[in-house]
């Protein structure tokens, strides 16, 4: 089965309550930034919440565990109800990536306090393992769903905001085609080759982030040796 996975199969407890965590956070920033927006579609559908189990979509969970990558239910917005239509709808899309960024960057935080307080070297060997599984996850799949989520094609964010930006005109036809490019982004996913030259190069915009990241705090608290960390992690 593990080869069937995108993560190994031992890490999959921290996948799954990581997913929980990253897309509950992701679609709440969404639902929550449209209601103070003046749109309580969502609200009314109880979205505006941290419950995971209203977020979770099944088909963008499981390919999250099987392609590295995924999605959690769209929340529904109405921009008819936004006083500037055009500016509060790509703020509502873009908040739900930025979260993860800034998931990520908490993620990273409070590693960098484990260990600078010696939390992390006070407890078991079993125990620090965990710590370190979980917030490595917790960090790299925040980093990738704000990297994926601004890809310029649906379902994801990054297309409605560049929706947004495009003539009436141009978006219209694409709307009328938009299953047509859930197609082609499908084939992105699962075809390698295609993956390689179009989806990879984008998502190998998580190391930067993640080394940016390491850099920055590093700076701040004593610095880790990520790469005994990776090592033992890996092995």
């Amino acid at each position: 089965m593990e080869r069937f996975l995108w993560y190994p199969l031992e890490d999959l407890p921290f996948i799954v309550i990581v997913l929980m965590i990253v897309f509950t956070v992701h679609e709440f920033a969404h639902a929550y930034a449209a209601y103070k927006f003046g749109d309580d579609t969502a609200y009314k559908e109880g979205r505006v919440t941290l419950n995971p189990m209203v977020h979770l979509d099944l088909f963008g969970s499981i390919l999250l565990l099987i392609a590295g990558f995924g999605w959690a239910k769209p929340v529904p917005v109405n921009t008819s109800r936004f006083k500037n239509r055009r500016l509060m709808s790509i703020i509502v899309s873009a908040v739900g990536p930025l979260s993860n960024l800034l998931m990520a960057f908490i993620g990273m935080l409070i590693f960098y306090i484990l260990h600078e307080t010696g939390v992390m070297y006070s407890v078991s060997h079993g125990v620090y393992m965990a710590l370190v599984h979980f917030f490595y996850y917790l960090i790299i799949i925040n980093i990738l769903l704000f990297v994926f989520n601004f890809i310029p094609l649906p379902p994801l964010d990054g297309y409605r905001i560049v929706a947004e930006l495009l003539p009436l005109r141009i978006r219209y036809k694409i709307e009328q085609n938009i299953h047509w490019a859930m197609i082609i982004f499908l084939l992105f996913v699962f075809i390698p080759p295609l993956r390689a030259v179009t989806l990879d190069p984008i998502l190998s915009l998580q190391a930067p982030i993640f080394l940016g990241l390491i850099d920055l705090f590093d700076g701040v608290f004593s610095p880790i040796n990520w790469n005994d960390i990776l090592m033992d992690f890996f092995k």
